[in-house]
């Protein structure tokens, strides 16, 4: 099966020489092969291409894939077009049960949720007709999501979506989240959920005067609270604390013994504690997806990580995933690059103080706390964005600072390459090309229009944006946020090498706790009362800072054996043994009595 692939958004057919149709050998001998079509794109003959790959290598936007497919994927689940995105098999939901879906983004995830959902009906790959739903049922005959699929295709099935991007939600109503709440109480369970999610302090804001995490929560409990026979949440940790994050999940735990819950999440820890089971996602993204049947929780996200999915005997990925079990650099000599200066700012409700402390050359300080505690007003303190009322930063330290929430100008049709190169002289550089543009996937967005990106794409724009620009010190708010697994791990390899080869200072604020141990040699933690005080101390070792971090919070992690970090679960035995021993992070479950007798387990 060949599959040939003209990403419409990269073809520039008006920019270039036709070199796919130049250097093609089957239109060299005559045949149309390659045409442009009548919207000025590549248009490839799947049958007539004999998968060479010239055209590829000879493209100057990368706008062509040619892909070579397994026989037994002879007929797609859905296919947007010629030359389109090509979905391979379904996610399943099951009655009583949480369904996790795993992989990297622009992989088919949201369409196959759309199928799911009614939204879409599945086209098998066949454009020459309109495909009817007797012929989709007949293709599902005898699979485990034909019941299901019936009920679809008889509009019984009424589904609640929570979506991945959630800034258009003001967007499409204006008014305030009492409003918008009471609108989707069809379950009678809103009270409820306001205070889980500690809503009630918002409940008379205006939606479009919301924080990412106020949003958030917002919108897992319009989700939530709507009476439906299938719920798709995908991803509901983005901008959310840890704690935050833990309540999330015991909520979906909760609808999910009424209702079949599908959930798309990138934070990995989270995912292990809420599915039962998850479906792995792989491909390349924006050419074809792949969804794999359902695996254990466990050894659904081991194989993900290892990049090797054993039934299906399949590599999806050169490398595996690994979670160094790495000592911090607590003895490594630095210089110091400036003091943190003693400072408070007051705002109606709550108050920030900050104790100071020092920012070494080299080092990427982690910042962690939880939400509304005052971490994203002490990065605007020292970006010079907000003046502290007393105190003051230095000014003879420049700043480059991408903010947590990003955003692009609806009005503006600059490309990503013009904005990089307003931002740097290096852009053409080897450097450059190799430890950003490279690393964190830009070559294909480079004449894509910044308005038009995904929140994903958007994000690692920015990350890439604040580290072109000459500074030193570098401020990254939630640089996770909307970034598959794979993705973050890059983005903290890009950020660590930035800080050392520039040899500035790197301030990371995030909520995701891989990323923050990766990433950091020290910690600064913030804690206080959310939306009335916080205070910032430290900085910390890590050992220390994630120890007073997570007490606070009163969770705990610990490492499996094959090294990726794991939350216990509330309650357990594991949680309270480390509670006891003081060790909130990464401890040692091997040495404790549990292990060796084989007694209860988290697993």
């Amino acid at each position: 099966m060949r599959l040939a692939i003209v990403h419409k958004d990269r073809c520039h057919a008006k920019k270039c020489a036709h070199e796919c149709i130049i250097y093609c050998p089957r239109v060299r001998t005559g045949d149309e092969t390659v045409t442009i079509g009548e919207d000025n794109r590549a248009v490839i003959s799947e049958e007539l291409c004999v998968g060479c790959g010239i055209c590829i290598k000879k493209c100057p936007f990368e706008a062509l894939d040619i892909i070579q497919l397994p026989e037994e994927l002879d007929t797609p689940v859905n296919r947007y077009g010629p030359n389109a995105f090509v979905l391979y098999g379904l996610p399943q939901p099951v009655a009583g049960k949480v369904t996790g879906v795993l992989g990297p983004n622009g992989i088919g995830k949201s369409t196959a949720v759309k199928i799911l959902s009614g939204q879409v009906k599945p086209n098998l790959g066949i454009f020459d007709h309109e495909v009817e739903w007797d012929e989709v049922l007949k293709f599902y005959s005898g699979t485990e999501l034909f019941d299901y699929l019936q009920k679809v295709a008889a509009k019984t099935i009424k589904a609640s979506i929570k979506p991945q991007y959630i800034d258009f939600i003001p967007k499409v109503f204006k008014g305030t989240v009492g409003n918008l709440l009471k609108q989707n109480d069809e379950r009678g369970k809103l009270d409820y959920y306001i205070k889980e999610l500690s809503l009630t302090t918002i409940l008379e804001k205006d939606l479009a005067t919301l924080s990412g995490g106020e949003l958030q929560r917002v919108a897992l409990t319009v989700a939530l609270s709507k009476k439906a026979n299938f719920y798709f949440l995908d991803e509901v940790t983005p901008f959310l604390d840890i704690y935050q994050r833990m309540v999330a999940a015991k909520l979906i735990r909760e609808i999910a013994e009424e209702n079949p819950v599908i959930l798309v999440e990138h934070d990995i820890a989270i995912l292990d504690m809420v599915a039962e089971s998850v479906h792995l996602a792989y491909g390349k993204p924006a050419a074809f997806g792949i969804i794999t049947r359902p695996k254990g929780v466990r050894v659904g996200v081991n194989q993900y990580l290892a990049g090797f999915v054993d039934e299906e005997n399949v590599r999806i990925r050169d490398y595996p995933v690994v979670f160094e079990t790495r000592g911090h650099e607590s003895d490594v000599d630095r210089q110091i690059l400036m003091n943190i200066p003693s400072m408070t700012k007051t705002f109606p409700g709550f108050k920030l103080t900050v104790e100071g402390g020092e920012v070494r050359r080299g080092e990427v300080l982690g910042i962690v706390g939880a939400n509304g505690i005052g971490k994203s007003t002490f990065a605007k303190l020292l970006a010079g964005v907000e003046k502290p009322d007393d105190g003051k930063v230095f000014d003879t330290v420049t700043v480059s600072y991408k903010p947590q929430y990003v955003t692009a100008d609806p009005n503006s049709s600059d490309t990503v390459e013009y904005i990089l190169r307003q931002a740097t002289r290096k852009f053409d550089s080897s450097y450059y090309q190799h430890e950003i543009i490279e690393p964190l996937g830009l070559g294909t967005l480079l004449q894509s229009e910044v308005r038009n990106l995904s929140g994903g794409e958007l994000q690692r724009v920015a990350i890439a944006l604040c580290l072109s620009r000459d500074a030193d010190l570098y401020i990254l708010d939630e640089p996770s946020a909307h970034l598959d697994v794979e993705q973050r791990l890059v983005t903290t390899k890009v950020i660590k090498r930035a800080a050392e080869d520039k040899e500035a200072g790197v301030m990371v604020i995030d909520h995701d706790m891989y990323t923050i141990d990766m990433i950091s040699e020290r910690l600064l933690v913030f804690d206080g009362v959310p939306g009335l005080e916080g205070q910032a101390r430290g900085p910390f070792e890590m050992k220390d800072g994630m120890n007073l971090f997570l007490s606070n919070l009163g969770i705990t992690f610990r490492r499996d054996k094959t090294g990726r970090p794991r939350i216990n679960k509330p309650g357990s035995y594991l949680d309270r043994e480390q509670k006891s021993a003081g060790e909130y992070y990464y401890y040692d479950a091997k040495e404790s009595e549990l292990a060796k007798m084989g007694g209860e387990s988290e697993e």
